[in-house]
């Protein structure tokens, strides 16, 4: 027989030794939170992306109606490799008052209380279901959550109310930046370094590539759009990866560029992909293909997450706000499945314990306090549940 966690801190130690780095399966988190359930009798379903080695999780208390509140967080984290942690980051180790351990802010705490609270909902006579949703591959990307919500919205008790516990410190927030990426491939043709009129250098057509979007951001910062909610205010780029040549004596046929950038609610990312086509069809590629007419420069896709935008009047931020007790709502510049949530028309809010500043850094940790306040506010959701 399993003994399964019981309390919020249980429940946290036990999802982050589970290492469900995104490159790792996370069939054994979603298996043990599944014998949970059972021995609860609570329903739950499956559902997977393109990745048989991984799945979501979506599990309902309450009447099977329409109209309930989802519970939403991504069962993945990011590597711990090359990092300098002071302790095991998969065994949870309390220091001053915090919670050590990869995930412990971004984002399983959230789910641990969740997870942790079942049995007290299931005690409540509750009017509205209160769902738990669990994804996989976030954290590049935003890869599972399309097939949840589809799971979410064909069945029978569509919910209406999405509350995503990504780390907030607990405050309500009502927009966030998308995050759009991108990895370009320019092929040229290699030549002896002496004979360079011979090939078409694929580093120095990547160079301008990078120069391009180097000058579209340096206008977004300049001319906006701008949105002061956010920090930066702005519409931002990162080039994070560029890689290619073989050697210093040769003319580099091959070059890859891995970019983002993060749209404000209010940009438009369309014509930022549109114009860097433009650029690349009427300057890099002639050049290229006066010498190398089989040269070309191809643009794949890792991710296209959405803004969360703010709406008047909207149901999920009145909600959060209403059982945090906070009279006005923040806007955060990090993306979350918010925003794909929202395009299936759903109302969103983002809420959950911990700090973005400790996601994704060694040593990462939430408070034991911040672990109390969502604990406080689940609470609350669910006598609201019951009394609607």
């Amino acid at each position: 027989m399993v003994n399964f966690p019981v309390t919020s801190r249980d429940w946290i130690e036990s999802l982050v030794a589970f290492d469900t780095t995104s490159a790792l399966s996370n069939l054994a988190l979603i298996e043990f939170v599944e014998a949970y359930l059972l021995s609860l009798g609570v329903p739950f379903s499956r559902s997977r992306g393109n990745n048989e080695t991984k799945a979501n999780l979506y599990a309902s208390v309450g009447p099977p109606v329409a109209g309930g509140v989802v519970l939403s967080g991504h069962s993945d984290v990011v590597p711990v490799e090359g990092q300098a942690w002071s302790s095991d980051p998969f065994i949870v180790e309390e220091r001053g008052g915090n919670l050590y351990g990869r995930g412990t802010a971004d984002m399983k705490s959230f789910l641990a209380v969740a997870l942790a609270l079942l049995p007290e909902f299931q005690r409540h006579d509750l009017k509205r279901p209160i769902h738990i949703a669990i994804s996989h591959d976030e954290e590049i990307g935003c890869l599972g959550v399309p097939s949840l919500i589809e799971q979410m919205m064909d069945e029978h008790q569509q919910p209406a109310l999405v509350i995503v516990g990504e780390p907030t410190s607990m405050r309500v927030v009502n927009a966030h930046k998308g995050v759009w990426a991108f990895e370009t491939h320019i092929r040229g043709r290699p030549a002896h370094s002496s004979q360079p009129q011979r090939a078409a250098n694929a580093i120095v057509a990547a160079g301008r590539i990078v120069s391009f979007l180097a000058d579209l951001a340096e206008e977004k910062k300049r001319r906006g759009p701008r949105d002061e909610r956010f920090e930066p205010p702005f519409t931002s780029f990162n080039i994070g990866q560029i890689e290619g040549g073989t050697a210093l004596n040769i003319v580099a046929q091959d070059c890859r560029i891995v970019w983002e950038f993060r749209p404000l609610p209010n940009d438009v990312p369309e014509k930022i992909v549109a114009d860097l086509a433009t650029f690349v069809e009427s300057q890099v590629l002639p050049e290229l293909r006066a010498v190398a007419p089989e040269a070309d420069v191809e643009t794949l896709t890792l991710a296209r997450v959405p803004a969360l935008r703010p709406s008047e009047n909207d149901a999920a931020e009145a909600l959060a706000r209403s059982l945090t007790g906070q009279n006005a709502s923040e806007a955060v510049s990090f993306g979350t499945e918010g925003g794909l949530f929202e395009a299936a028309g759903l109302s969103v809010v983002v809420c959950g314990p911990g700090s973005i500043d400790q996601a994704h850094q060694p040593d990462e940790f939430v408070a034991l306090e911040q672990v109390a306040a969502c604990e406080d506010f689940l609470r609350r959701l669910a006598a609201w549940a019951a009394a609607a």
